[in-house]
């Protein structure tokens, strides 16, 4: 069975027999692991699409500034590692101004600059993270409408060329679903979904307390969104071809729980959610979200909403991957649930138990999961630890 045929199967559309894999690396992490045997290769290399040095731009993967101009990049996990799933990029410019950018301020440490949705952001120059917020100026109903609606109306064909999700280009996405379908990989297309739209567009203040207040503008955003969704991933397909799936990354929650009450996020975020699933499903493309933080009240909605996977399972913010597949095995796949933190430890003992409680638990319990972290793997993890991880997982990996 290929990678892409076990991935189909885990997402409910066939058969499966074993457990899938996938992983995120903090770009940190990959920089650390030179220094540790990871393999690299030179920057003229990582320009172009190699195949058989299994690499390709490796901005997609780390950011410029964490490295020298001319010193070795790390290769790009994904084809270095041996996953079942193949991120095909598939981001585009969804900022209501495109291709804008101010640069406000600038050190050697960091950069300020204000974006296309008039969002202002401080970024660290030599390490990787979010970037801290400074300042938004859709602050109103009025300002959205008169200053940035307009922009985000029509199809835009220049928006699949960029933007703040993606580094890479339509060729090299190109090249990587070509990849993906060579080596039979499950192939997705990733984007970030209307929370997180929305939260980098009003900020914080201003997003919740005009979720309470002005509920109209909330659903006119999501509404405005979802239409620009789906007509901008349908140029992307139309340009590129179907990926197998769909990644969308839209943190709803936080450590201590959901951002916003259930009623809430069912009142105004359910219905635009459903129907972007429902978009995709109908070419034939299974959705995954992506939602750090508890998300165990938000369940229920995620699988109204027509999800077919679930990631990363966040343990040390209190979800629990054995009850989840207990209550939902039947309705969603899960991706992750490995406390990183036992793999930051760089004990054998502790990874080997940790790994193999976590796969068998899972399968014990009827899940349909593929093995990852609870988040993304850190510079606290040694590279000779995530091989003992991935040499575990495949101990356990069968049925």
């Amino acid at each position: 069975m290929t990678s892409r045929e076990l991935v189909i199967g885990l997402l409910g559309k066939g058969s499966f027999d074993r457990v899938g894999v996938f992983e995120h690396f903090w770009a940190d992490t990959l920089e650390v692991w030179l220094s540790q045997g990871y393999p690299s290769v030179m920057p003229a290399e990582s320009d172009t699409v190699a195949e058989e040095a299994h690499t390709v731009r490796i901005s997609h993967v780390v950011p410029s500034e964490l490295r020298g101009k001319n010193a070795p990049v790390p290769a790009n996990p994904y084809r270095h590692f041996d996953f079942d799933m193949h991120p095909c990029g598939g981001g585009f410019d969804l900022e209501p101004i495109r291709g804008y950018e101010e640069i406000l301020e600038e050190t050697n440490e960091w950069i300020i600059k204000r974006n296309g949705a008039g969002a202002t952001f401080k970024y660290w120059k030599h390490k990787s993270g979010t970037p801290e917020h400074i300042g938004f100026r859709m602050t109103s109903r009025e300002i959205w409408e008169k200053d940035y609606r307009p922009h985000l109306l029509t199809v835009d064909r220049e928006r699949l060329k960029s933007g703040a999700f993606k580094n890479s280009t339509l060729s090299e996405d190109r090249a990587e679903l070509e990849y993906a379908r060579t080596t039979q990989k499950w192939a997705h297309f990733a984007h970030i979904g209307l929370w997180e739209v929305m939260r980098g567009s009003l900020g914080d203040l201003c997003m919740y307390e005009s979720l309470l207040t002005d509920p109209g503008w909330i659903h006119d955003f999501n509404r405005v969104y979802t239409d620009f969704f789906k007509v901008h991933f349908q140029a992307l397909f139309d340009e590129l071809g179907l990926p197998d799936g769909v990644w969308i990354y839209d943190d709803i929650a936080y450590r201590n729980g959901l951002f916003a009450s259930p009623r809430t996020l069912r009142d105004l975020f359910l219905p635009y959610y459903a129907e972007l699933v429902d978009f995709f499903h109908s070419h034939g493309l299974p959705v995954i979200l992506h939602s750090c933080g508890n998300i165990t009240r938000a369940l229920p909605l995620i699988v109204e909403a027509g999800f077919d996977g679930l990631h990363p399972l966040e343990i040390k913010a209190g979800c629990d991957p054995f009850r989840f597949a207990e209550q939902y095995r039947d309705r969603l796949a899960f991706i992750g649930g490995l406390d990183v933190r036992i793999l930051e430890t760089n004990d054998r003992a502790t990874i080997v138990r940790g790994v193999s409680d976590l796969v068998e638990g899972m399968k014990a319990r009827g899940a349909r999961y593929l093995f990852a972290t609870d988040h993304s793997v850190t510079p606290l993890v040694h590279y000779e630890s995530y091989q003992l991880a991935l040499d575990v997982y495949r101990q356990h990996m069968r049925y």
